[in-house]
């Protein structure tokens, strides 16, 4: 059994990236113990880049936000996966913000092996999750960490417009996988 973080990088709850994020945890949490952290329930400030985290101790970030519950979480994840909507060929400035302030010692304490990405776009452009997917891959590389699978919707824009696409069986049958 593993333990699943699922970060949702969408401001709008019930929403596509949602839909397919809850489908996935519908499916992983049968074998695994799974948590979602939604980007619309917390308060992060993005990294301003000044590395006073790698001097401070604790390795500890001088914002006051709600990223030390995030740092708190992810020290004992062994699986995380990423779901985010897409805007302009990248995910949401949310989700970002988190994925900057790992930009920190603190991570090395993190036992994750695995990474999954779940993308949902309304473009149905043939390119559109190349930039998200080339960033996943130095991600996977540079931390060696395993890809456990992605699941990318095209042509869904509107609140539900998911519901009924074949992509929500896919998260869940991923979710499945995972022991």
């Amino acid at each position: 059994m593993s333990k699943i973080i699922v970060l949702v990088g969408s401001m709008r709850k019930g929403g596509n990236t949602d839909l397919l994020a809850q489908a996935f945890v519908k499916g992983a949490s049968k074998k695994n113990s799974v948590e979602v952290i939604s980007v619309a329930d917390y308060n992060i400030n993005p990294c301003i880049g000044c590395n006073s985290c790698f001097t401070r101790e604790g390795n500890t970030c001088f914002q006051k936000d709600d990223m030390d519950v995030i740092y708190h979480k992810l020290k004992t994840a062994d699986i995380v996966v990423i779901a985010s909507p897409v805007y302009f060929y990248g995910i949401s400035a949310e989700l970002k913000a988190i994925i900057d302030r790992l930009h920190t010692p603190m991570r090395n304490e993190f036992q994750i092996k695995k990474l999954a990405l779940l993308l949902v776009g309304a473009a149905t452009l043939p390119n559109l999750f190349d930039a998200i997917k080339m960033q996943y891959q130095l991600v996977l590389d540079f931390f060696h960490l395993e890809n456990i699978g992605m699941v990318l919707v095209r042509g869904v824009k509107d609140k539900g417009d998911i519901e009924g696409n074949i992509a929500l069986k896919e998260a869940y049958d991923l979710g499945l996988l995972i022991e």
